[in-house]
């Protein structure tokens, strides 16, 4: 299990079964040529609780859901358990 938490707050807690998920390797791959692909990345690292969790943690005090911010948190986490894995 790789809990933590990421600098703006956001708590999370993933398996380590949904780190080494082939499927989320194929889609990360994917990723750089299409963008329209982040949604299903972040469903398959932190499942549908935890997207909800993460958008609600980000959305604005307009309702937006920023996507920039959504990539950035998804990066700080694959990127804190690169380092913890080190």
């Amino acid at each position: 299990m790789i809990k933590g938490k990421t600098k703006s707050g956001f708590n999370y807690a993933i398996s380590q079964e949904r780190m080494e998920n082939y499927e989320m390797i194929e889609v990360l791959n994917e990723l750089d040529e299409n963008p329209m692909k982040l949604p299903k990345v972040i469903n398959l690292l932190l499942g549908n609780d935890g997207a909800k969790r993460l958008k609600d943690h980000v959305r604005t005090d307009d309702g937006i859901v920023p996507s920039k911010v959504m990539m950035n948190e998804i990066q700080e986490i694959f990127e804190s358990h690169k380092q913890t894995k080190n």
